[in-house]
């Protein structure tokens, strides 16, 4: 039994590190290709106002984002991770007024 859960345990953090690996490529190419695109439109003196230049990178940019809210779920920013570290640091600070 404990040689499964070790096993369930090892398949759940492969597929974790699997999702997080590609959702980091998408962000590495999102980044490459918009500077690209952009940079080729500022050399060739293209309009950098125009929506056309930012286009790519704004669509691109919400199919990324939804890809991070896939990856890292609702709680992308605000996770019990984290608001177990502000309770503590809350109440360190708390304890360094009262003494």
């Amino acid at each position: 039994m404990e040689n499964f859960k070790k096993e369930d345990a090892y398949i759940r953090a492969e597929k974790r590190l699997k999702e997080l690996k590609g959702f980091y490529w998408h962000a590495f190419w999102y980044v490459v290709v918009n500077l690209f695109l952009i940079g080729m439109v500022v050399v060739n003196g293209g309009d950098i106002t125009h929506f056309g230049t930012f286009s790519t990178a704004l669509f691109w940019g919400i199919g990324l984002g939804f890809h991070a809210l896939g990856v890292f779920g609702k709680n992308l920013m605000f996770s019990k991770n984290w608001e177990d570290r502000k309770v503590q640091e809350f109440m360190d600070k708390d304890k360094k007024t009262w003494e």
